[in-house]
């Protein structure tokens, strides 16, 4: 029932982000990644994205990812992937989202020929045995409802040697459920970091464009939703955060 109620969700969103984002702004919604320390070079273009690209730009640079053959297990609106296809140089990205809505959009802003979305179930991947460098998968598989599943179809597609670049949060269970899934699995882990500090920084650093955007597309009796969706300062989510209820966390773990 949780996972329904998740899709009908992420259905309604898609459907609504296509209705009133006519200008293609909104490309990311993972929640960032901030470090004092941490500032990627980015284009003009991009720099409004800065810390949702920083999370992905962590992750993604875990390993070499150059000239490799990457697949993206969630892609959404397909912003991350293209950071990567444009910066760091992949041989070929393919991105997948289990959302219809969400592909058309990727396929209909993304023109390249080292880049190409499909719709997939992440825990069903229509992909041969053996076919990618490496797998990433960011603030996705809290959607997921057989975590196992999901493992198991990614250390298949992957080819001998491969790596599975993943973050994500949930609450402290789930977290711990995940390592364990991690552990049990064929995949060796070679790094695990808990970054939720970083998320948290990323999230203040990034509120004042998040709520500027909330008040620009939503309703007014939408608008404390959509705050709670991005975690704003007073939601139940960034308590949750603050109070390490939650927790965010980044793996990379190699076949």
């Amino acid at each position: 029932m949780k996972e329904k109620l998740k899709n009908i969700f992420f259905k309604l969103w898609y459907w609504y982000l296509s209705l009133i984002d006519k200008n293609a702004d909104i490309i990311f919604m993972n929640y960032g990644y901030s470090k004092d320390s941490y500032k990627i070079e980015l284009e003009e273009t991009d720099e409004k994205n800065r810390y949702s690209i920083q999370l992905y730009h962590l992750v993604a640079t875990g390993v070499d990812i150059e000239g490799k053959d990457i697949l993206e297990v969630g892609c959404g609106r397909g912003g991350g992937l293209s950071y990567i296809n444009r910066y760091l140089k992949p041989n070929f990205a393919t991105g997948v989202d289990l959302n219809k809505r969400a592909i058309n959009f990727c396929n209909n802003n993304y023109s390249s020929e080292r880049i190409k979305f499909l719709q997939a179930n992440a825990q069903k991947l229509n992909f041969p045995t053996d076919s990618f460098d490496i797998v990433i998968n960011i603030e996705s598989s809290h959607r997921y409802s057989r975590i196992d599943l999901f493992t198991n179809e990614v250390y298949r597609i992957l080819k001998p040697g491969g790596f599975f670049l993943f973050a994500d949060f949930g609450d402290n269970r789930e977290i711990e459920k995940l390592n364990t899934q991690f552990v049990k699995s064929n995949l060796k882990i070679v790094r695990c970091e808990n970054i939720t500090d970083n998320v948290i920084e990323a999230l203040y650093l990034a509120e004042p464009a998040r709520e500027k955007l909330i008040r620009e597309i939503l309703p007014k009796f939408l608008q404390n939703i959509g705050r709670n969706f991005a975690a704003m300062k007073g939601t139940s989510t960034n308590i949750s955060f603050l109070t390490k209820q939650f927790e965010y966390v980044f793996y990379i773990l190699k076949k």
